[in-house]
């Protein structure tokens, strides 16, 4: 008998076990994505900043009329920064690309000095850029202005797409995820089937049956939580220096909140899968628990 008693205990702490590491796999990948998303315009603010102009000088600038442009430049509220490019750099930087020297073989350095210039994301929109384009080709040191155009159209209408494809996906994920894990505790719960119907056999009241298998369930789900976000913690400091630019390692809200969904969503689905499993079970008849 004591032997028997043992089994059960064994078989029960291991569907729980088998519970819990299934709640910490399925939040852990939610906590990620949950990431992702919360980082998503971080991610299209640092792709937009890497658009920006070339603004091609006159041949006969003078360095401190350069000097005063760049300045003029850098206190425009739409740019985020300049570099300022001379012409024997222009020309090391062409060297370096076609593996070759070509001023050797010219006779002089065909190419005009330059600034680079980087805008805030808010300016990347192809109206924006227009308007820019025109206000720079006003400086008299400027002789031409030049931008990828059509890779600004391309960039903006990928932003909006992944954003629509992040959302419905995300919605999918959970809807998936909470399906797994509500599989996952029913199987549990379903191990000990015959133990609530002995409990309703001696008289014991519906929320007195459901209250052991509740609170196991939300502990067993805080715990599958804490895990998952330890994990995910732990992963994303490992690899800081290849994700920083793409997430905010320096926001404590975005992770305070993935933290917080996380555990919440752990504890909602547990308690509602359980509640849902025993309830299931309590309906049942003797000899409905064998199929």
């Amino acid at each position: 008998m004591a032997g028997n008693k043992q089994k059960l205990k064994t078989r029960i702490f291991r569907s729980y076990l088998t519970s819990t590491v299934s709640i910490s796999m399925v939040l852990f990948l939610i906590g990620m994505f949950g990431v992702v998303v919360l980082n998503a315009e971080r991610l299209a603010t640092y792709v937009r900043e890497n658009i920006g102009f070339t603004l091609i000088l006159n041949d006969n600038v003078k360095e401190i009329e350069v000097i005063r442009l760049q300045k003029m430049l850098d206190a425009t509220p739409s740019v985020k920064s300049s570099t300022y490019v001379d012409k024997e750099t222009a020309a090391k930087q062409l060297q370096k690309e076609l593996g070759e020297d070509f001023t050797g073989f010219l006779g002089f350095n065909p190419l005009l000095a330059s600034i680079d210039v980087k805008l805030y994301a808010a300016y990347t929109n192809p109206d924006s850029l227009a308007v820019l384009e025109k206000n720079f080709l006003q400086y008299p040191q400027v002789k031409e202005v030049t931008y990828q155009r059509d890779l600004v159209n391309i960039i903006n209408e990928n932003v909006r797409k992944i954003g629509l494809f992040l959302i419905v996906f995300s919605g999918l994920l959970l809807l998936i995820f909470s399906a797994l894990i509500n599989n996952t505790i029913r199987m549990s719960i379903y191990s000990q089937r015959f133990v609530i119907n002995t409990m309703q056999l001696v008289g014991a009241t519906r929320s007195f049956i459901r209250r052991p298998f509740v609170m196991r369930s939300i502990l067993y789900g805080l715990a599958g939580a804490l895990v998952a976000n330890i994990l995910l913690f732990a992963l994303i400091l490992s690899y800081s220096s290849e994700l920083n630019g793409v997430i905010d390692l320096a926001n404590l809200n975005i992770f305070m909140s993935v933290f917080i969904f996380d555990v919440a969503l752990g504890i909602i689905i547990s308690w509602g899968s359980t509640v849902l499993a025993v309830n299931k079970f309590l309906r049942m008849k003797f000899d409905e628990l064998f199929y």
